[in-house]
């Protein structure tokens, strides 16, 4: 039996037919996973044509996993010009296609759903929250508060109907996205944390450093991960407490430019370094394990794996109150979203504490080995063998 699964990433395309993917969470090796229960996987996505793939980018295709590429778009204007080609590559692939695995939120995972046979199981993985993903600050768009309406709505119509549902968190997205009464329930993070990905040990007091240098990962694209809060966190902590810091932001994309001026309108340029884009595991652990502290202050956030991954390395945390942040770090290492003097503060407190970091990181070590991938691949499993097994029922009462 085969799966039709769902993909909300702008991915590419080369000539032979490849997909490729600029995450390296979601390469190839991520999409195999449904591979053991079902035979193969047929991965929707809207991919761009071209003739080599980007440099950095990694394959998201193979064996086993077919691409069923639909018309590019980007932005929600886009979205809408493209829709009725969208539907017309979705209609026969999925009159072809067995088993049903929406990926939400996604618009096209919307339309699979739209256009789905009455009382055709399917499952969810939910991995984000378009209510926070549309907050203020998040995004700014003209139709945002619409878009905060809209497309919750639509996962609560979607999560109720399936018959298995997982999330990204256990208690955030569930309490918000609820399932059906009979669906199948459960939550895993789509991390894929190997024994490779953990530090030898937690560090010792005397492994604390003088420098004090914090690190962020994430996206500039959009402002989910609220590095301009940082930013202003890591000024205040300059002006207010005589605290210089160093801090280093992995990641790239079209807000780079406007935080880079706003270190400098601050006067902390020196005190701030983008690397850019960063594409192996390899080189975001040889940041984190440079660093003191690691800040995730978000505006939105499902189960942030890169949370995750950081306190695999044994680096102390701290973040916001917001998605699945609270199921992984302590009420003490938490600060309200948006709120640059709470951060401040929390910083300070932090990283003038060599004992309460040595801590922090024997803890946060721990807590990380509840997502190891032989924890979190029973979850999978389960979900999938529901999923397969509802399906054949299906298949046998259906015409198909």
């Amino acid at each position: 039996m085969n799966v039709f699964v769902s993909s909300s990433t702008r991915l590419a395309i080369t000539e032979d037919g490849v997909l490729w993917t600029p995450k390296a969470s979601l390469q190839y090796a991520f999409w195999t996973r449904y591979l053991e229960v079902f035979d193969g996987v047929r991965l929707l996505a809207r991919a761009l044509p071209c003739d080599e793939p980007p440099a950095g980018w990694r394959q998201a295709s193979g064996p086993g996993v077919e691409p069923v590429v639909v018309p590019y778009y980007e932005g929600p204007v886009q979205y809408l010009v493209a829709l009725r080609g969208l539907r017309a590559a979705i209609r026969p692939a999925l009159a072809t296609s067995e088993a049903v695995a929406l990926r939400l939120p996604c618009p096209l995972a919307t339309q699979v759903w739209r256009l789905l046979e009455p009382g055709r199981p399917y499952s969810v993985e939910v991995v984000g929250d378009p209510y926070d993903v549309f907050s203020p600050g998040a995004v700014r768009h003209p139709l945002r508060p619409f878009f905060r309406w809209w497309f919750p709505l639509q996962v609560r119509r979607q999560c109720g109907n399936a018959c298995a549902a997982a999330y990204e968190n256990a208690t955030a997205l569930p309490a918000r996205y609820p399932p059906g009464p009979d669906a199948f329930t459960t939550s895993y993070s789509s991390i894929r944390l190997l024994e490779e990905a953990f530090a030898g040990g937690p560090r010792g007091v005397d492994q604390v450093r003088d420098a004090r240098r914090l690190v962020m990962v994430g996206t500039l694209e959009q402002m989910y991960k609220a590095p301009d809060v940082l930013i202003d966190a890591v000024a205040y902590c300059a002006r207010n407490a005589n605290l210089p810091l160093q801090l280093t932001v992995v990641g790239d994309g079209k807000h780079r430019a406007g935080l880079e001026a706003r270190a400098a309108h601050l006067g902390i340029a020196d005190a701030v370094r983008f690397t850019g884009q960063l594409f192996s595991a390899e080189a975001v652990r040889e940041e984190m394990d440079a660093a003191d502290l690691f800040a995730v202050p978000s505006r939105t956030e499902g189960l942030p794996k890169v949370l995750i991954e950081a306190m695999a390395r044994g680096l102390p945390c701290i973040g916001s109150t917001v998605g699945g942040i609270p199921e992984l770090l302590e009420p003490e290492s938490l600060i309200p979203p948006g709120d640059v003097t709470a951060l401040a503060e929390k910083i300070r407190e932090v990283v003038t504490d060599p004992e309460r970091m040595a801590r922090m990181s024997a803890r946060n070590i721990a807590k990380a080995r509840e997502y190891h991938e032989d924890v979190l691949s029973e979850r999978r499993r389960a979900l999938y063998s529901h999923l397969r097994k509802e399906t054949e029922t299906w298949l046998k009462s259906s015409s198909r």
